[in-house]
């Protein structure tokens, strides 16, 4: 547990850094059986110009959470490379809301991984995506 009163039960700070993903710190995420849920409180860093929280944010954080969640689901065996993402914006968020994208594996293959999530403000879902994934082998 977090023990931060903004952040809902579950969440822990993300096991995973990026240079994109960075500057949008404090990420959080929380393992499920079958997947791995991204979240953060939305904050003026993750707005366009209009004030509105940014659909190159969500898209990335959809694509990160599918791709967590496909390895997951193949216990970490392998790496998985984005071939094809699509994410249809349903609704906006403010700055202040929680944002959380929930996904769930569709299918994993020994090429290939298919996934979806709903990205939520607050429980409301403001967006969904859909992912394929290619699946590297690691190298040792």
């Amino acid at each position: 547990m977090t023990g931060n009163p903004d952040v809902p039960e579950g969440f822990e700070p993300h096991f995973r850094k990026s240079p994109l993903t960075d500057p949008w710190e404090p990420l959080y995420s929380k393992k499920t059986d079958r997947a791995m849920i991204l979240g953060l409180r939305l904050a003026k860093p993750h707005t366009n110009a209009r004030g509105l929280i940014h659909g190159g944010l969500i898209a990335t954080l959809a694509d990160n959470a599918m791709g967590y969640s496909c390895a997951h689901a193949m216990d970490w065996s392998a790496s998985l490379v984005t071939v094809s993402l699509a994410v249809d914006f349903i609704g906006s968020a403010q700055v202040g809301q929680w944002l959380a994208v929930e996904s769930e594996v569709i299918k994993t293959g020994r090429t290939i991984c298919f996934a979806q999530s709903l990205i939520k403000a607050d429980d409301a879902v403001i967006a969904r995506a859909n992912g394929t994934f290619r699946v590297v082998k690691k190298q040792d």
